[in-house]
């Protein structure tokens, strides 16, 4: 194999289906192109622990037996609502971080990710997210971001950076230059920003340069333009030389393993296209490609690259110093070889973090009447609502998550009746669902970004319109509450796992202080 195509499959990450041995079509891939790893996905990858620590372990052997260095072996474990590995441990993500205000919980987070990503032979999380979330109709970010505070974004970002690499895995601050202020889903099209440097500069860049000098090992880019930067019709970042190379490298002095986002997502053209934009990528200043599950995508990208590198489009001495910034980072990864057992996968330790940051996280809103903590006597009935979690975009895995408030309350209180609804309840499912609520004394109701859903939001404004007491708890977007001014009582959560649901019950029976403050502002 020459040495060309040995530099060009250094900057692939590819994907597959696949639980167990990697299929024949993998491996030959593997030979073929030589890559730099993998990304792993929850829906395609992940089965259980065991299982995932023993595909890590054959992809390192076959990584070995093509004489290969080791491979990047990548995923999102953010904690929140995108968790690749739904076996660790349930970290409440990033908002709750952000309403606890703790570095020092930000880093116990971080370490948690880390440890367990390393004990099962996982090197690099594309975590953390440092997307300042200004825009509160973002349909890819929300809680996925720390706070609309440019401040403390980077502070705890840079915490979070901390903690993951302590364990010798990779960091991934994302997604540059900033996805917070976006209302298109780059999975789908292609947002734009429209503002000027001065702002860029002043909300969105600072946590960036927070993570450069925490010492993140990579940066992902975002599929979003600017047009600042290159103008009324801009590329996406992904492609664009003047944020890769000249704002990311040369003004932040960023001088680590840049990865692109997804490669499938339609911001970037898709088919015969795709080889011409993972070309522009490349030119940018990205170093690693992160590619998607098809073996024709592969040949693209690898036909378009080595015929740029034949031509001299693709000048051979930046992609040298590209391949040597992906071996320093892998050098850095393997200098750390004492691996983790799988026991420190959900062990106490790790699930008295995510319970702290629980528990620190719940925000009360709104005590208007003063009924909390709730008292209610032995034979009084509460009623709880929770919509059924979606995926609501591509970089989501609620889904997977069955929240269980009715169980935690009735820790507290016997009279308690679970109600689930869907996502976004037709007029004649609220009014079945109104129809048996006659009889209870206190309805709490979960919501599930109601601020996007005008079917959720009017079954809170049916509910507040009966005789009985509505408590109103935002699950995941604080936004939501903006929607029901005339809620007495409403607190946020901002993750429906089962730490921040069980956190939830205790705060509302006044068994732990309410003490998170919120991360982002209401118009």
């Amino acid at each position: 194999m020459d040495r060309v195509t040995e530099m060009i499959g250094q900057k692939l990450l590819l994907a597959f289906h696949g639980k167990q041995q990697p299929s024949q079509e993998i491996i030959e891939s593997i030979q073929k192109y030589k890559p730099a790893g993998f990304t792993l996905f929850r829906s395609m990858n992940i089965g259980s622990l065991e299982q995932v620590r023993q595909l890590t372990d054959t992809l390192q052997h076959l990584a070995k037996t093509a004489e290969l260095p080791p491979f990047l072996i990548c995923t999102d474990q953010e904690g929140g609502q995108l968790m690749a590995l739904g076996d660790c441990t349930p970290l409440p993500g990033n908002m709750a971080l952000g309403a606890t205000r703790s570095t020092g919980l930000a880093y116990k987070a971080g370490v948690v990710l880390g440890k367990e990503l390393a004990a099962l032979g996982i090197n690099v999380n594309y975590a953390p997210s440092a997307d300042v979330n200004i825009n509160p109709y973002n349909p890819v970010i929300g809680t996925r971001s720390f706070s609309d505070d440019p401040s403390l974004v980077g502070e705890l970002a840079s915490a979070v950076i901390y903690g993951i690499q302590s364990q010798g895995v990779a960091a991934t601050v994302k997604h540059f230059p900033g996805h917070g202020d976006t209302l298109t889903d780059s999975h789908i099209g292609m947002p734009v920003i429209p503002h000027d440097m001065s702002r860029l500069r002043r909300v969105e860049l600072p946590p960036f340069a927070n993570a450069i000098q925490a010492g993140v090992k990579m940066v992902m880019t975002a599929h979003l333009g600017v047009q600042a930067i290159d103008g009324e019709k801009p590329l996406p970042a992904t492609l664009s030389k003047r944020i890769i190379t000249g704002l990311l490298r040369q003004e932040l002095g960023y001088s680590g393993v840049v990865v692109s986002d997804a490669m499938n997502m339609q911001a970037i053209r898709q088919g015969q296209m795709l080889g011409e934009d993972a070309l522009q990528a490349l030119l940018a200043g990205v170093d690693l490609l992160l590619l998607a599950d098809d073996p024709a995508d592969y040949e693209r990208v690898f036909v378009a690259l080595s015929k740029a590198i034949q031509s001299g489009s693709l000048a051979r001495v930046s992609v040298s110093e590209s391949v040597n910034r992906i071996m320093n980072l892998k050098n850095w990864i393997t200098s750390h070889i004492a691996q983790p057992d799988l026991s420190v996968i959900r062990c106490e330790q790790h699930l008295q973090v995510a319970e702290e940051i629980a528990e620190r996280s719940i925000t009360l809103v709104r005590n208007h009447q003063n009924i909390l903590p709730i008292q209610l006597a032995s034979d009084q009935r509460i009623a709880v609502i929770v919509p059924e979690p979606q995926d609501l975009t591509p970089a989501d895995t609620s889904s997977y998550v069955k929240p269980d408030l009715a169980a935690a309350l009735r820790e507290f209180h016997p009279l308690v009746d679970g109600f689930s609804v869907s996502l976004s309840p037709h007029s004649e499912e609220r009014e079945n669902l109104r129809s048996k609520l006659a009889s209870y004394d206190l309805i709490i109701m979960g919501t599930i970004n109601a601020c996007t859903s005008p079917n959720q939001a009017a079954l809170v404004h049916e509910l507040m319109k009966t005789n009985i007491r509505v408590i109103v708890i935002a699950l995941r977007l604080p936004y939501d509450l903006e929607m029901f001014p005339q809620v007495d009582t409403c607190l946020c959560t901002y993750s429906i796992l089962d730490p921040s649901i069980k956190a939830l019950a205790k705060a509302l029976f006044g068994k732990i202080k309410i003490t998170g403050t919120l991360p982002v502002n209401f118009k």
